[in-house]
């Protein structure tokens, strides 16, 4: 662990220490059965849908459970806890893994797409964790807290693609079985870290007190330009990295290729979260975010210079890093827009019109890519960079940050 994540760890008491660590540990265990689902959904969509178009309809799908399950793991961690969230979640990663593999031998497209809506429930479990970690420490140490959590991602980087490039071939002519069965056993040990987490439960006075309406919360202009700049970091980021294999797959390319990509695209992910928030700390989230998008527009220059291997890595290393400083800059500032009794409902909210609009991108880039090639998928991701960018200044987000009374 390096020194940046050492001192957010160190700057919360020991249980609040043991529970960001868990968390982390968690990150890259929960993040390595997403990788998973984006190294072969494309491929395995590609195979057994009945229109080639459809491809990329699992993680569409994967994207939808996320949308959707937001909002539930958000009430169901307001009345019960996020333990009680996270528990159920690594249940719904158990799915995941145990009915792609009966897809994949039963030939089932539509079961396969059921397997990955199971998967977005688990992801968007997930992804609350680094919001967890901001609720175990002190203010000034959320930036911080929320970057060391992230940083577990960089393991599920090396995870899930080795899991996908040693077992894929274990069991022919079942492609991929071994793998999914091996994403469930992972969401198991997933499980078993988050048992000793310790968070408390709501207080009496957060479930009495509701704090602002929504609609309130959601005309601050720091909330706006946070929601955007999560939403256009997060929708390019998947739109072109859910293209990228089977864009790799028709370029000639392998699935060894393809896999290393993704696991180097993973890695730029999370890899800068041992730094990101001290770099939060120093500059501010609206100028992290705006690098971030910087980062995501070279990942797209990066995408329309060549066909290479080496073309499609810097693609997607460009667009990991761009995702993580415009992602984790994105959810400081959404910490920073809301009381303590309204944290899960407006974290919800923010999740929710994230992965809500990211389907968007994910169901566009089968059909961009099989009807207008790769080239496209570049293009278009640039125009709703520019839109976040002019958002982020339009709110003038980098004045000093607000105070919530």
């Amino acid at each position: 662990m390096t020194k940046e994540a050492q001192a957010a760890l160190e700057a919360a008491p020991p249980h609040e220490r043991g529970n960001v660590a868990r968390l982390a540990i968690a990150q890259a265990l929960a993040g390595a059965n997403a990788t998973i689902v984006y190294a072969t959904g494309a491929v395995v969509g590609n195979s057994l849908a009945p229109d080639k178009a459809l491809a990329t309809l699992p993680i569409t799908i994967f994207v939808v459970g996320m949308a959707t399950c937001t909002l539930p793991a958000g009430a169901l961690a307001q009345r019960y806890g996020r333990r009680a969230a996270f528990l159920l979640g690594t249940g719904c990663g158990v799915l995941v893994g145990l009915l792609a593999a009966l897809a994949v031998m039963a030939a089932s497209f539509w079961l396969f797409c059921l397997a990955t809506f199971f998967g977005g429930a688990y992801a968007a479990v997930v992804l609350t964790f680094r919001f967890a970690a901001a609720d175990c420490v002190l203010p000034a140490q959320r930036a911080k807290a929320i970057s060391a959590v992230m940083a577990g991602g960089v393991f599920a980087g090396v995870i899930g693609p080795q899991l996908v490039t040693h077992t894929m071939d274990l069991w022919p002519p079942y492609l991929f079985v071994p793998t999914y069965l091996a994403q469930a056993a992972v969401a198991v040990l997933c499980a078993l870290v988050l048992a000793g987490v310790r968070l408390p439960k709501p207080k009496a006075s957060e479930a009495r007190e509701r704090g602002r309406p929504l609609s309130e919360i959601a005309r601050q202009p720091r909330f706006v330009s946070a929601v955007t700049a999560g939403v256009i970091s997060y929708l390019i980021m998947n739109l072109v990295m859910t293209s990228a294999p089977l864009a790799m797959r028709m370029c000639g390319l392998s699935q060894d290729d393809a896999n290393l990509g993704l696991q180097w695209h993973v890695i730029a992910m999370y890899g800068p979260s041992f730094v990101t928030g001290r770099i939060i700390a120093r500059f501010g989230a609206p100028r992290v975010v705006t690098a971030g998008l910087l980062l995501t527009a070279c990942a797209a220059a990066a995408g329309l210079t060549g066909t290479s291997v080496g073309h499609f890595w810097l693609t997607l290393i460009f667009l990991g890093l761009g995702w993580n400083f415009g992602f984790v800059g994105a959810s400081a500032m959404v910490v920073e827009c809301h009381r303590p009794e309204e944290r899960t409902k407006v974290q919800s909210l923010n999740d929710f019109l994230v992965f809500g609009l990211m389907v968007v991108g994910s169901f566009a880039s089968g059909g961009l890519l099989n009807s207008y090639g790769w080239e496209m998928v570049c293009w278009v991701s640039l125009p709703p960079l520019l839109a976040a960018a002019a958002t982020l200044w339009a709110t003038g987000s980098f004045r000093a940050r607000p105070a919530i009374s």
